[in-house]
């Protein structure tokens, strides 16, 4: 199976159905996403899929063949931090960081989409994300400024 991962061409074996988390992991040694519930609900998996946010945890990795697929690993270029990865950096709204990788591709995947959101536009859009720390203001902080930091 053929398709670009964080702007390379990539070829991979794959064997039965495996999710494309698994596929990242195991064979791409791509750890950035993490492994939250395995049911779509939490969004610790959220990579981007041709542009969109989507759960790879019940993702069939099969079903990127040809896409472009970015991780929380090919959001920086050339050694520097995408803009929405920086201000997370200077404003810190995680605790323990595990719904990071998802929280940050998810923001990045919206604001490509829509650049200058209210705040109840990103509330919205990060609905699918949980963070256990239960930093969500600061969370929806971090990506207005990012959005206004962007314009």
């Amino acid at each position: 199976m053929k398709f670009t991962i964080n702007g390379k061409e990539q070829t991979v074996q794959v064997e039965g159905n495996p999710m494309l988390l698994e596929v990242f992991r195991e064979q791409l040694e791509l750890t950035g996403t993490k492994y939250g519930c395995g049911e779509s609900v939490c969004g610790a998996c959220k990579v981007m899929v041709n542009g969109s946010a989507v759960p790879s945890c019940i993702t069939p990795a099969v079903s990127v063949q040809g896409k472009q697929v970015v991780t929380v690993e090919g959001l920086e270029r050339d050694g520097a931090l995408h803009p929405v990865q920086q201000v997370f950096l200077e404003v810190d709204p995680f605790q323990c960081g595990y719904c990071a990788s998802g929280m940050l591709v998810t923001a990045v995947a919206f604001l490509d989409k829509n650049p200058s959101p209210s705040r109840e536009e990103i509330v919205d859009a990060m609905n699918g994300n949980i963070c256990r720390c239960c930093t969500y203001p600061a969370i929806i902080e971090a990506i207005y400024q990012a959005s206004r930091k962007m314009a």
